[in-house]
């Protein structure tokens, strides 16, 4: 017995051993390729603990810039954890205060606490399979001088089987988004004596959205996998009295153009107009010819305070019924 004791001893320090080297090595030769890209790409420390089940590891200072894209990202420290006999179930944690930047804007990111646990397929692509993220007390402060808070983000994603009868990889995701009393850009600029609550009562979303490929480690080091087909189960907003509801299905060409219809419904939305003119940040003018077209979509349903707006999108232009409103929004993800 105890010669069997010394050999699983034996047996978990040496996997853990192994585990951490690798781990280890992977993340400098990943950041070296990244420097290698023309990337911004480092930390100050990499310190790997949790022996003897558990590889943690903690980059101290980490920054990434991608020259692409413009986007850049840097915080005091970023976590990794993962069990040695499970090393593709990773929980990632962020620290309460992190940076992300933009081509347009630098965003401040401050969070009680904002970690997500991650499930790759097995394999060096490192293929996303299931994602859960959990944010407690989010605060968005915008160098072009606009904020967003929530007390609650959570998101899951799920990646779906394939169809039987198909032979490639699966690109088709079920998002879930839910937050609790998030409070908008917009709900800062609300005068204080209208009648609304500081942030929405309901905020979430249900939709499966389809790639031109798979989610993996090339969607960071290459480009981003593009939508070719969203199909909105329902998303819902409550903001005091009004409230915004939204479902449908489009289909996205290779420019990025959808075909398709979502209907969306406003409850209240003579007051949304109201609310809009009173913040100050939009156009007069747009708002009076909004106001106008809605006024006679409430007409045709006999319904002043509920309307439903079918939008379709077909030829790159957005229709409101056979009647062209303006160009389709072009989904491409940068």
């Amino acid at each position: 017995m105890a010669r069997l004791l010394v050999l699983v001893a034996l047996a978990v320090t040496g996997l853990w051993f192994v585990g951490s080297r690798g781990a280890s090595t992977g993340f400098a030769t990943w950041f070296e390729d990244r420097r290698a890209d023309g990337w911004v790409a480092g930390y100050d420390d990499l310190t790997i603990k949790g022996f003897p089940y558990r590889v943690d590891a903690t980059f101290d200072n980490i920054t990434l810039a991608d020259p692409d894209t413009g986007v850049a990202w840097q915080a005091p420290f970023f976590q990794l954890f993962a069990l040695t006999y499970k090393p593709h179930h990773l929980i990632a944690t962020w620290p309460n205060d992190q940076t992300l930047a933009v081509p347009s804007e630098k965003l401040t990111v401050q969070t009680e606490t904002m970690q997500a646990s991650l499930v790759v397929e097995p394999g060096s692509d490192l293929t996303v399979e299931r994602v859960n993220l959990d944010i407690d007390t989010l605060a968005l402060t915008s160098s072009l001088d606009w904020q967003l808070t929530a007390s609650g983000i959570d998101l899951a994603l799920l990646r779906q089987p394939a169809p039987d009868n198909s032979d490639t990889p699966s690109a088709t995701y079920r998002l879930a988004l839910r937050a609790q009393d998030l409070a908008p850009p917009a709900a800062f600029l609300v005068p204080t004596d209208v009648d609304l609550p500081r942030s929405f009562e309901v905020f979430q979303a249900d939709l499966e959205a389809t790639f031109s490929r798979p989610w993996d480690l090339t969607a960071i080091e290459d480009s981003r996998p593009q939508p070719t087909a969203l199909d909105l189960k329902r998303a819902d907003i409550v903001w005091g009295d009004l409230k915004f509801n939204a479902a449908g299905a489009v289909r996205i060409d290779n420019l990025g153009y959808p075909t398709g219809k979502i209907t969306i419904r406003l409850v209240n939305w003579r007051d949304m107009i109201a609310v809009a003119r009173a913040n100050e940040n939009f156009a007069p003018a747009v708002l009076d010819t909004l106001e106008q077209a809605l006024t006679f979509v409430a007409g045709l349903s006999g319904n002043s305070a509920q309307i439903d707006i079918p939008l379709s999108f077909k030829g790159g232009a957005t229709r409101f019924g056979p009647i062209p409103i303006g160009p389709a929004p072009r989904l491409v993800l940068r």
